[in-house]
């Protein structure tokens, strides 16, 4: 339950504040591939964002033989795995976040990814000095583009979904956000384009965190609650 009426930002990671996105494309691609599923890698692309069960939906049909999806997941998770020491964070990431946590507000990294990844995202982005609270894939029953995680993020941090921003870089950001009538401003440097973003229903769309922390003072973060 919300504790308090302070004010907040969520922010989504992989592809948002993390340069991820085309490495798991390409993680799932090869996982995959291995099971004798040619997928074009710009649809796969199109699918990051979503929980791996609503990806593997959305590639190979919700009719399906499921009796993979272990391997497939497992699969991509150790092609992704042998990225984790040279993850990179997205330009001026850790910079966001401490002006977000300067100008008072809680800021939460809201992600779907499991406890492990986690942990080499946040080593990727080095700057826990200005996060409240982390979520993880143990804190959603649902993926997006359901909003459990969103959920998630407020109950943990003590938040309302009137109080607060989401930042992400997928259209299933968009659409989780809006499920809770929560803002979101929508970066491009996951690979989605500002009209997508736009037209999912962002109410402001970046290049990148440098991006939005230069427009900060201008932007909903700024006027948030």
């Amino acid at each position: 339950m919300p504790t308090d009426n302070r004010r907040g930002v969520l922010l989504d990671v992989d592809g948002t504040l993390v340069d991820t996105t085309y490495l798991h494309t390409v993680s799932w691609w090869e996982a995959l591939r291995q099971a004798d599923h040619q997928v074009p890698m710009a649809l796969i692309h199109r699918s990051i964002g979503m929980g791996s069960d609503k990806l593997l939906d959305h590639l190979l049909g919700p009719e399906r033989d499921r009796d993979d999806d272990g391997r497939l997941r497992a699969a991509h998770d150790g092609f992704f795995g042998e990225y984790w020491e040279r993850l990179t964070p997205l330009p001026g990431a850790a910079d966001l976040l401490r002006a977000c946590a300067a100008r008072g507000l809680r800021v939460v990294l809201a992600t779907s990814a499991a406890e492990r990844e986690v942990a080499a995202l946040r080593a990727a982005l080095d700057a826990d000095d200005a996060v409240d609270t982390v979520t993880s894939s143990a804190d959603a029953q649902q993926s997006k583009p359901a909003p459990d995680i969103l959920v998630a993020a407020l109950e943990q941090s003590g938040l309302t979904a009137e109080r607060v921003v989401f930042v992400g870089d997928s259209v299933w950001d968009v659409v989780a956000a809006g499920k809770l009538d929560i803002p979101c401003i929508g970066l491009t440097c996951g690979g989605t384009s500002r009209g997508e973003l736009a037209g999912a229903g962002a109410v402001a769309v970046y290049d990148d965190p440098a991006a939005l922390l230069e427009g900060l003072a201008d932007s909903a973060i700024a006027t948030v609650g």
